[in-house]
């Protein structure tokens, strides 16, 4: 009775043994996957953590590629390579793989918590120029003759028509307009807007 040697131990077989192990398992053998997984697991581990870098999700990695081994068997093509090259393949793509996906996460998240740190100083900033504007035109109201500021309050805080205006001061339409204009003008040139 002769005993069977392990996969790349002398005379065990090698290249050709898993090559054989390989058609069994495509055609659903489990006891043959077994074999497979007990000579490739440690290569695909080693692969995979190489790539990855981290133990937990090696493992994750490697049982994903040992199911793809036994999915994809029957694509297996002996003259393209050794069994260890096509499962060294898909294993360092299938970690690659992984990588990416991880990246890819995390530029995400940190895309997404840019924009909203992004939003949160825009309504900061936002706040600051309304309250810096305010002061200026305050600043600037204050420059008007009281004829001008209350024409233009009248017309611009409480939304009264130039003949609402005229109305309200018992003042002729016309000197109302020119109170107006002329104190938007002074507003205009005290904020610094040019014409």
């Amino acid at each position: 009775m002769t005993q069977a040697l392990p996969f790349g131990a002398p005379g065990g077989g090698g290249r050709g043994s898993l090559a054989e192990v390989m058609e069994k398992v495509a055609r659903g053998d489990k006891y043959a996957f077994s074999t497979l997984y007990d000579a490739l697991a440690p290569l695909v581990f080693g692969i995979v953590l190489k790539v990855v870098r981290d133990r937990a999700q090696s493992e994750e990695v490697m049982q994903e590629v040992m199911i793809d081994l036994w999915r994809q068997a029957a694509r297996y093509q002996p003259d393209a390579g050794s069994v260890t090259t096509w499962a060294a393949t898909i294993a360092h793509r299938r970690a690659v793989d992984r990588v990416r996906s991880a990246q890819a996460s995390s530029d995400r998240e940190h895309t997404q918590a840019a924009r909203e740190h992004t939003v949160a100083f825009d309504e900061v900033a936002e706040q600051v120029e309304i309250r810096l504007e305010s002061e200026q035109v305050r600043r600037c109201l204050r420059g008007l003759t009281d004829l001008q500021l209350q024409a233009v309050t009248l017309a611009y805080y409480r939304g009264l028509t130039y003949r609402e205006v005229a109305q309200t001061l018992r003042t002729p339409l016309p000197t109302v307009k020119t109170r107006m204009r002329d104190g938007l003008i002074r507003l205009r040139d005290c904020m610094g807007v040019t014409a």
